[in-house]
């Protein structure tokens, strides 16, 4: 028997490889699926199946061009409805892979056709279970997305009883393997490793402590975050089906000229550009948007761009086909090609370009006494700007904003200079502000960390609003 956990940190996602005598099975499978076959080419092993633990919301799976490329059937569990031909399994319903068992267990909670798959040894013995979004090491998957009219409360109370039910009585030997970690939206507060045991979490997981379930169902739904743009879009693509990979990248890895590049801004296009923030701040093609491949790269670009609207690349020369894997995770399908050469191109033939003041945060500290119109932005979560930050302040966190037009009613006078945590969502929002006709703007490098170190800006904790 073989497992191995196959974790992107961008997406904060775990799928499995598991083989067991020459037989493989895939858990979870991103959209770019070359990982898994090559994975199981090098062992000599065929993938027989491909188990989903439910509808995912914030990453297109890998299920449909697998299965293409493999002929494995895509399991899922009981109560699903696809657009195309999936097994709906049995709860407690046993798939044969080699010398060991997977066993589906129907748990339902975090969306209504949720499950997860627990494997069985070469013994008959429960090994390790496979959890999706049902439990998270330190956190459970929280009940508000993607489960049509049902309310966040009445999934709650499902999820109560699938824990009562069907997590809790498992040995506390069993190994937790997770679909997600740190970092994911699909969760509220989940620890810090990314993987358990069914002991570790009957003692350290809140959703496992003996509670009534009016106490579990407060305590699971109170303080949930808006979850991201994107994922009720993801949701349904998953649902719903897709076209292949392959195509996507036919189209988006398309060459253009300078000459090409600018005749299709005629048009109304979303031109992202992927360089690091430190890079882009330098120089940059008017009107891009700046969403950098070193952060958390396809959540950010999935929250606040448009996914009807076509769009052309611009990435370090080599970064190109990387992009568009990044970005076809989370459902972008319409890029329309890359400017070849890169910005330096751009440059290269005199074309106009534009670029963002950066400050540090001393200067920062000199300007706030002597400039009337200066104006701090914080586009830090909200939990983040409560716990601190600089006075007289505003709070436009990033990932809310989803209609910049609206929201940014700022004054010609005004001197803003905006800042996040550490500089990379600072730059995504002063690209945003650029392409919305805003100017007068400055990045402040290093973000709140280099701030609350100058002495004399002063921090508070009480929060401001923006009217």
């Amino acid at each position: 028997m073989y497992i191995q956990q196959l974790y992107t940190g961008c997406l904060s996602e775990a799928a499995y490889y598991i083989e067991s005598d020459g037989e493989a099975a895939i858990v979870d499978p991103l959209r770019d699926i070359e990982t898994y076959i090559n994975l199981a080419k090098e062992r000599n092993a065929v993938i027989k199946y491909i188990f989903e633990t439910h509808f995912h919301a914030d990453f297109v799976s890998g299920h449909l061009d697998l299965s293409k490329k493999t002929a494995a059937p895509i399991i899922f569990g009981p109560d699903t409805v696809t657009n195309f031909p999936v097994h709906i399994a049995k709860d407690g319903e046993d798939f044969k892979l080699g010398k060991i068992t997977l066993q589906l267990i129907h748990t339902p909670g975090h969306t209504i056709e949720s499950s997860c798959y627990l494997l069985k040894d070469e013994n008959s013995r429960p090994h390790s279970i496979f959890t999706g979004d049902t439990l998270f090491v330190g956190d459970v998957g929280r009940p508000d997305l993607s489960s049509g009219d049902m309310s966040k409360e009445a999934l709650a109370s499902i999820m109560y009883d699938t824990l009562q039910n069907k997590i809790i009585p498992l040995s506390d030997d069993i190994l937790v393997y997770p679909a997600h970690g740190a970092g994911s939206s699909c969760g509220k507060n989940m620890g810090p490793n990314n993987f358990s045991t069914i002991g570790e979490e009957k003692k350290n997981n809140y959703a496992l402590q003996p509670q009534s379930k009016e106490a579990f169902i407060k305590a699971l739904t109170d303080g949930l975050s808006s979850p991201p743009a994107y994922f009720s879009i993801n949701a349904q693509i998953n649902k719903e089906g897709y076209e292949s990979l392959d195509l996507i990248k036919s189209k988006a890895l398309t060459p253009l000229s300078v000459a090409a590049f600018k005749s299709k801004l005629k048009s109304d296009y979303t031109i992202l550009d992927t360089r690091t923030a430190d890079i882009f701040t330098q120089g940059f093609v008017p009107g891009s948007i700046n969403i950098g491949l070193e952060g958390r790269f396809a959540e950010w670009a999935g929250s606040i761009l448009s996914f009807s609207q076509p769009m052309l690349l611009i990435t370090e020369p080599g970064k190109e086909e990387e992009t568009v894997i990044r970005l076809a995770r989370v459902g972008f399908s319409k890029m329309e090609g890359y400017l070849k050469g890169g910005f330096n191109a751009w440059k290269k033939a005199g074309e106009k370009i534009d670029l963002i003041i950066d400050v540090e945060s001393d200067e920062l500290a000199m300007d706030i006494p002597h400039d009337p119109n200066l104006q701090v932005i914080d586009v830090r979560k909200s939990a983040e700007f409560t716990e601190g930050h600089v006075k007289n302040a505003i709070n436009l966190p990033l990932n809310e904003m989803t209609d910049l037009a609206q929201i940014a009613n700022f004054e010609e006078n005004q001197n803003l200079y905006i800042h996040c945590g550490g500089g990379y969502r600072s730059v995504i929002t002063c690209s945003l502000l650029k392409s919305h006709g805003i100017h007068n703007i400055r990045n402040v490098i290093g973000g709140f960390e280099k701030i609350k170190q100058e002495a004399t800006i002063k921090i508070v904790k009480d929060q401001s609003v923006l009217n």
